[in-house]
C-alpha cells in the first residue's frame, strides 16, 4: 500500500467510527428507559395497591365499629332499660342508647362516603346491594326516632312498631354486610378472612347469648336454679305489695 493512502485509510475509519457512535448510543438509550419506566409503573402500582388496601380496611372498620359494636351495645342497653325501674337510671340508659345509634349513623356514613369516593360502585355486588339499603334503613329509622310521639298519645304504638322493624331491620343487614364485606375483602386482595369470620362469630354469638339471657335472669333467680340459691316452694312465697313506683325513684 502506497505511503499516502495510510493516512487516509486511518481517517476514514476515523470517520466511520464517529459516525456509528451517535446510532450505537441511542439504539442503546431506549433500553435504559423502558427499564426506569418500567421500574417507575412497578412502583406507583406497589403504592396504588397498598393504598387501596388501606382504604378497604378502614372501609371495613367504620363499618363494624357501626354496625359490629355500637349498634349491638345500643340495642342491649334499650332491652335492659324496659325493666329499669328506676327513672334517673332510666334516662341516662336513653340517652346513652341514643348517643350510640347517632354514632353509628354516623360512622356508617362516612364508611358510605368512602366508598363512593373511593370503589367502583356499580352496585353489581350483594355488599354493594346491601350497604345502599342499609345506608337508607338506618337514616330512616334514626329521622323516625327524633319524631317519638308522648307515651299515651295516639299513634305511638304504631310508631314504637316501626322504630322497631326498622332497627331489628337495621341490625340484620349490618350483619350480614359485615360477611359479605369480608368476602369481598378477600377476592380483592386474596387473603384470608378465616380468622376475622371467627372472631366476628364468636362476637355475634355473644351479643345473642347476652339479649336472650339477661332477658331471663330475673326468671331464673327467682326459680332458684343459681348456685348457692335454695329452690323456693310455693310455701315460702310471701306476697308483698308493690312498692309505690314514686317512693322508687326517689330512692334511686
Amino acid at each position: 500500500m502506497p505511503m499516502f493512502q495510510r493516512p487516509l485509510l486511518c481517517l476514514n475509519n476515523v470517520y466511520i467510527i464517529l459516525f456509528l457512535i451517535p446510532f450505537v448510543a441511542s439504539s442503546s438509550t431506549p433500553v435504559k428507559h423502558n427499564s426506569t419506566s418500567h421500574s417507575t409503573m412497578h412502583n406507583v402500582h406497589h403504592k396504588l395497591n397498598q393504598r387501596v388496601e388501606f382504604q378497604i380496611t378502614l372501609h371495613g372498620f367504620l363499618l363494624w365499629a357501626s354496625m359490629g359494636f355500637l349498634t349491638p351495645v345500643g340495642i342491649l342497653l334499650i332491652r335492659v332499660s324496659q325493666k329499669e325501674q328506676c327513672g334517673r337510671r332510666l334516662k341516662l340508659l336513653f340517652y346513652i342508647h341514643l348517643i350510640l345509634q347517632i354514632s353509628s349513623v354516623l360512622l356508617v356514613s362516612a364508611s358510605a362516603v368512602m366508598s363512593i369516593k373511593s370503589f367502583e360502585n356499580v352496585f353489581n355486588n350483594t355488599h354493594q346491594r346491601l350497604g345502599l339499603g342499609l345506608y337508607g334503613v338506618m337514616w330512616l329509622q334514626m329521622i323516625i326516632g327524633f319524631c317519638r310521639p308522648q307515651r299515651g298519645v295516639k299513634g305511638r304504638s304504631m310508631w314504637y312498631f316501626v322504630h322497631w322493624l326498622l332497627g331489628t331491620g337495621a341490625a340484620i343487614l349490618g350483619l350480614i354486610n359485615i360477611y359479605t364485606g369480608l368476602h369481598a375483602y378477600h377476592e380483592k386482595t386474596s387473603k384470608s378472612i378465616n380468622l376475622w369470620s371467627i372472631l366476628f362469630t364468636a362476637e355475634v354469638g355473644s351479643v345473642v347469648f347476652l339479649y336472650l339471657f339477661q332477658d331471663r335472669w330475673e326468671h331464673l333467680l327467682k326459680q332458684g336454679v343459681i348456685l348457692g340459691v335454695e329452690p323456693v316452694t310455693p310455701s315460702e312465697q310471701i306476697t308483698h305489695p308493690p312498692n309505690n313506683p314514686k317512693d322508687q325513684n326517689l330512692s334511686c
